[in-house]
């Protein structure tokens, strides 16, 4: 068991490593020693996580007629979060240690150290304190003097700001229940015991969207997201038997929701949550409706009746969803010359499309394939390639970014006018005219 474990941890070691090495991850103000938990997305690793977000975004809104979107503020009024409950209650258990001065969240220290009674930190047993509430909100204030009636906060979550736009939206939007709000945006939260890389930091992104419903009809939008949600996931190429479903129980569930399902992915960490969808009731809208003295009822025209609609909430971390995609993407793949390590990442989330190669620096070649470059750009981000190394070294160093497509342009395309095509996951090769290849590879990128 413990060697699995520990394969597992060097697997986890190798995808951060490679996540630095090429560009996609790097820890935030590293000159300066790196601030904890919080990480700065590099070339590659913005145009991943952008593409794990368009792909939501493109399921959730472009490709739906009852889904609309939104872009709300970070900084809310501080009522928002009174209504919400999460000035009282958004707080973590906190325990510190009295020999080591370290700090962790009270439900984290058993499966940190294996014991609830030991400090995962220097192993004394008996040392760390009673629990005590730590609200994990930033608090920051608006106006020249940090006085109590300028303090706002960092917003922890992006659905309020749906909530307090739902009648906005409706009117302007003329949108009949059920219907549903779409937004990405950062959030932040003063973890106690933040860590995994980007699976947990203080600075992330979710990707919400909040269905509104007649409340008549919450099982069915309940079970209906579920089936979405899971099978989005699938089509993005994610292995079904590294998902699972987790059930809150009576313990678990938020003080707002009626019920709730988690999707957990399965990372060399174990199994961690990457999706919650829950049933929210209408608990959000009362409580605005409540502290803002607004009517927050939907008139149901067809129905002739009003009444606060009942809320289906999905709730994704982009962060964690980007980890999961490359955790299941990653191989180390034993071919004739060595080990291939190599992203299988699906096409729509490849941060590089094609690479372009030119088979030689010497200058015929090199101008014929600068000239492809250009004719492929339109495809999304393509790379050029001409460094030191042989064509297999290029072809290796574009699988470990997950570029489905290299293209060579070698001596006998200045005679045939065409190129090869070698493809990812395959390693196959083909011929193809330089006329052809911008539709050869589009319709390949779709397919």
């Amino acid at each position: 068991m413990e060697k699995a474990v520990n394969k597992e941890s060097d697997r986890m070691q190798d995808i951060i490593s490679l996540c630095k090495r090429r560009g996609f991850i790097f820890p935030s103000s590293e000159i300066y020693g790196g601030l904890n938990a919080v990480f700065d997305y590099g070339p590659l690793g913005v145009e991943f996580k952008n593409n794990v977000k368009r792909a939501w975004w493109d399921t959730l809104t472009r490709m739906r007629d009852d889904v609309v979107g939104l872009d709300a503020g970070i900084l809310m009024a501080r009522r928002v979060w009174q209504a919400s409950g999460h000035e009282e209650v958004f707080t973590d258990p906190l325990v510190d240690c009295t020999n080591c001065k370290s700090r962790f969240r009270a439900d984290h220290v058993a499966e940190m150290s294996g014991d609830p009674d030991v400090c995962p930190n220097c192993g004394m047993r008996g040392t760390l304190t009673e629990p005590r509430k730590f609200n994990l909100m930033f608090k920051t204030y608006m106006g020249p003097v940090e006085e109590d009636a300028g303090l706002v906060y960092l917003r922890p979550e992006t659905a309020q700001g749906i909530y307090v736009n739902f009648q906005n939206v409706q009117q302007s939007m003329r949108k009949r229940l059920p219907f549903g709000i779409a937004q990405i945006g950062k959030a932040f939260r003063n973890e106690i015991s933040p860590g995994n890389f980007i699976f947990r930091t203080r600075e992330f992104e979710q990707m919400e969207m909040q269905f509104f419903i007649d409340p008549t009809s919450e099982e069915r939008w309940f079970e209906y997201w579920r089936e979405q949600r899971w099978n989005w996931y699938l089509g993005l190429g994610m292995k079904a038997e590294h998902l699972r479903w987790h059930p809150h129980g009576p313990d678990e569930l938020a003080h707002y929701a009626r019920a709730a399902m988690d999707i957990e992915y399965e990372f060399p960490i174990g199994w961690k949550e990457i999706e919650g969808i829950h049933d929210r009731t209408d608990y959000d809208l009362k409580r605005h409706a409540e502290y803002s003295g607004k009517d927050l009822s939907y008139y149901d025209d067809a129905e002739k009746k009003s009444y606060i609609p009942f809320i289906i909430e999905t709730s994704v971390g982009a962060d964690r969803s980007t980890l999961a995609f490359l955790c299941d993407a990653y191989d180390e793949e034993e071919v004739s010359d060595g080990t291939r390590v190599v992203l299988h990442l699906h096409k729509r989330l490849a941060p590089v499309k094609v690479a372009v190669m030119p088979l030689s620096k010497k200058e015929p070649l090199v101008e014929l394939a600068h000239k492809v470059h250009d004719e492929v750009r339109p495809l999304g981000l393509t790379q050029y390639d001409e460094t030191g190394g042989s064509i297999g070294k290029r072809y290796r160093r574009q699988d470990e970014i997950g570029t489905p497509y290299c293209v060579t342009v070698d001596f006998e395309s200045l005679e045939d006018q065409q190129v090869t095509i070698r493809e990812r996951d395959s390693m196959a090769q083909r011929r193809v005219p330089i006329a052809e290849l911008r539709a050869t590879l589009a319709a390949d990128l779709l397919g």
